[in-house]
C-alpha cells in the first residue's frame, strides 16, 4: 500500500510557557507500495513524530495522510490497518508467545480455533514458531523483538511501523535482527516504515531513506545515491562511517585550495566554501597535494583508517580509508590525492551542496 503524506506538521504548544515546538514542518512524501522506508535523524528530529501520526496515535495539526487513495487522517488507529511495533516491545509479561501473538485477533473476535492458525503461520514467518509456549521473560531480547513483529504482522496490515525497533539490542543482535527484518519485510511484501537514528541500520536495510533535521526533510532517496550525493552539509555530515571530514577552503582560478594546497580542479566560481572529503576519497600518493601528519594507524580487517591532523581541519582528527599500508610511513607526514568523486563543496552561507 502507498503511504503519502500532504504538508503534514505537527505543532507541540506549551500554553504555560506560552511557547510552540514545530516538531514537524510541512513533511510531503510518498512511500512506494511494498518498500521498506527508514526515517532517519538525530533525537529530536520529528521521526518518530511523523511515525504516530501515520499510525493515528497523534492528530496532525494541519496536513493530510493518504493509504493508496483513501484519506486515513482522521481514522482511529484500529480503522488505518497498521502494525505498529514499540522500542520496548510492549509485550504482556503474563502471557505466552502464542497468547500476545493472538491478541489483536481475539480482540477482534475471530474465532480461537482460527487466531491459532494464523498466530502459528505468522510465527513461521518470524522464525519463532518453537517459541510458542514461553512467556517473555524466558526469551533472548531478539525474540521478544520477533515477538512484537510477529503480533503487529498476525493481523495482515497495510502497513508497518517500527519506531526504534533495535535499539534496546547489544550490536551483534542488532546486525542480525535487522536483517531478519528485511527479510520479513520481503516476505510478506508489506510496505513498511522503520524509524532510527542509526545511519547504518537506515542505510543497510532501507529501500529509501529519509533524511530528517529539526522537523524537516532534508533528503530523500536510496541510501547510497544520498550518501554519494548529499545536499548539503547536514546530511554529509549525518551519513557515514567514519564521518566525512569537513575543511574551510576556497575556489581560486578554477581551483579548490585548504590553505595553500591546491587539491583539485573545478569549473566553480572564486568563493569561499566547505570542503567535503569522504574517508575513502583519500588515495596515498607521494607526490599527493594534500600532507596530513599520521597520528595513529588502525587496522581492522579489511579497513585500514589513517588517523591523522591537518591544520586546515575543522575537528580535531581527520579519518581516512586506504586500500594497503604498503611503503606507507607509520609515523610522519603522508601525502595524499582526492578521489574527485568522494569530494562534495558546500556554500559557505547556505551550507547546501554547489553542483
Amino acid at each position: 500500500m502507498k503511504v503519502v503524506l500532504e504538508h503534514l506538521t505537527k505543532v507541540f504548544t506549551n500554553k504555560k510557557q506560552k511557547s510552540e515546538v514545530r516538531a514537524v514542518d510541512d513533511l510531503n512524501i510518498e512511500i512506494p507500495d511494498g518498500k521498506l522506508i527508514g526515517l532517519l535523524g538525530p533525537s529530536g528530529c520529528g521521526k518518530s513524530t511523523t511515525l504516530y501520526m501515520i499510525s493515528g496515535l497523534q492528530e496532525p495539526t494541519s496536513g493530510r495522510i493518504h493509504f493508496d487513495d483513501a484519506d486515513v487522517t482522521d481514522l482511529a488507529p484500529e480503522k488505518r490497518g497498521i502494525g505498529l511495533v514499540f522500542q520496548n516491545y510492549a509485550l504482556y509479561p503474563h502471557m505466552t508467545v502464542a497468547q500476545n501473538i493472538m491478541f489483536p485477533l481475539i480482540s477482534a473476535k475471530m474465532k480461537k480455533k482460527d487466531a491459532i492458525l494464523r498466530a502459528y503461520e505468522t510465527a513461521k514467518i518470524v522464525q519463532i514458531d518453537n517459541l510458542m509456549d514461553r512467556k517473555p521473560s524466558e526469551l533472548s531480547g531478539g525474540q521478544q523483538q520477533r515477538v512484537a513483529i510477529a503480533r503487529a504482522l498476525v493481523k495482515s496490515p497495510n502497513v508497518l511501523l517500527l519506531d526504534e525497533p533495535l535499539s534496546n539490542l547489544d550490536a551483534r543482535l542488532r546486525l542480525q535482527t535487522r536483517e531478519e527484518i528485511k527479510r520479513i519485510q520481503r516476505e510478506t511484501g508489506v510496505t513498511t516504515i522503520f524509524v532510527t537514528h542509526d545511519q547504518e541500520e537506515a542505510m543497510s536495510i532501507s529501500d529509501y531513506i529519509v533524511v530528517m533535521k529539526l522537523g524537516v526533510m532534508q533528503q530523500v532517496g536510496k541510501p547510497q545515491d544520498v550518501y554519494d550525493d548529499p545536499v548539503n552539509l547536514f546530511v554529509a555530515n549525518f551519513l557515514g562511517t567514519p564521518p566525512i571530514n569537513i575543511f574551510k577552503g576556497y575556489i581560486k582560478d578554477k581551483g579548490v585550495y585548504i590553505d595553500e594546497e591546491r587539491v583539485l580542479d573545478t569549473e566553480l566560481a572564486d568563493q569561499e566554501v566547505y570542503v567535503g572529503i569522504r574517508p575513502e576519497g583519500f588515495v596515498v600518493d607521494p607526490n599527493g597535494a594534500f600532507t596530513c601528519h599520521i597520528d595513529h594507524i588502525e587496522v581492522m580487517g579489511r579497513d585500514i583508517s589513517i588517523v591523522s591532523t591537518h591544520e586546515a581541519s575543522t575537528k580535531p582528527t581527520i579519518r581516512s580509508i586506504v586500500d594497503s599500508l604498503t611503503e606507507m610511513p607509520r609515523e610522519g607526514d603522508v601525502k595524499f590525492n582526492l578521489r574527485p568523486q568522494k569530494v562534495h563543496l558546500f556554500d559557505i552561507q547556505t551550507e547546501k551542496r554547489l553542483k
